[in-house]
């Protein structure tokens, strides 16, 4: 019999499994992003709205926190777009090794939101993840418009991230998810009616794309989200920190077993996206040991 603790680990690297498993099915899916995103935090919402009125959470919220909301979820909407847009335009490799920045823009933007002093090796890790960047953008020269997007979209994650990490303090997960993921579906259908998207062809959905979209929007969005935040009430903040950097890993052998020679990039972009990911892990180590010094003393 496994103990409390080794299943609960395990659990959580099955979230982490299916986060990576996300971009796999991104690809999948024939929708272009800006319809894929809308059906996918449509669903979600449903699904989430539907846990809430079966477990009869309060969802009751202020005026000002409703408008907080939806600037929250009209920035996931955005990431999720220039997500699922970057894999569309290059591929799913390219896509998750640039969204493991979004750790590091985090680290980068923390001083200016809670309005910190900078700590140095932050500085010092920027400069080795923009040599990992660099290594990255030399070698695929083909994958540039990905590239930018996927990055455009771990900035994107790193803001979805710090101003959520205020509402956390005091709503339930499933209640700020639930307002965001509805806010975002608003967002995008404004876009979507003012771009004229809204056509006949837009609601001809293929049976293969409803069931990828509802895995999408149920295991990969719902159940990932309400998973992970009861995991993190057993395993320490640090030791998730650790275990969500092995998404692009998951995501990128996924993809390889499943595209094949689609998803082979070349040795220096493995170099390049290392790099990036041991900076990131050294980062969170790092920060980790200062939490626990400051707690000391």
């Amino acid at each position: 019999m496994l103990n409390d603790n080794l299943k609960n680990y395990l659990h959580l690297h099955l979230i982490v499994f299916i986060w990576g498993f996300t971009a796999v099915i991104g690809a999948l899916i024939s929708l272009d992003a800006a319809p894929l995103v809308w059906y996918r935090m449509l669903l979600a919402a449903g699904f989430i709205g539907i846990y809430i009125w079966f477990k009869k959470i309060n969802w009751r919220i202020s005026g000002k926190t409703l408008f907080g909301f939806i600037m929250a979820g009209t920035v996931i909407a955005l990431h999720w777009v220039t997500f699922f847009k970057a894999i569309k335009v290059s591929n799913v490799s390219v896509t998750l090794a640039m969204l493991s920045t979004g750790s590091f823009f985090t680290a980068i933007l923390e001083p200016l939101w809670y309005k910190r002093k900078v700590i140095w090796y932050e500085i010092f890790f920027g400069l080795i993840v923009i040599s990992g960047l660099y290594i990255i953008f030399e070698v695929e020269t083909a994958y540039v418009q990905g590239i930018i997007l996927a990055l455009t979209s771990a900035l994107l994650s790193a803001v979805f991230t710090l101003v959520n990490g205020k509402f956390i303090q005091v709503y339930k997960p499933s209640v700020i998810s639930f307002y965001e993921l509805t806010s975002g579906v608003v967002f995008l259908t404004l876009y979507l009616w003012v771009t004229d998207s809204f056509s006949s062809g837009f609601f001809d959905v293929s049976v293969s794309d409803w069931v990828y979209l509802g895995v999408l929007a149920s295991v990969c969005t719902a159940y990932a989200l309400i998973a992970s935040v009861k995991i993190m009430k057993f395993i320490s903040p640090y030791t998730v920190m650790l275990t969500i950097n092995m998404e692009p890993v998951y995501g990128i052998i996924l993809a390889y077993l499943v595209f094949g020679e689609n998803e082979r990039m070349s040795p220096q972009f493995y170099i390049g996206a290392a790099v990036i990911l041991m900076t990131v892990i050294a980062n969170g180590i790092l920060k980790n040991k200062r939490k626990r010094k400051s707690t000391l003393f």
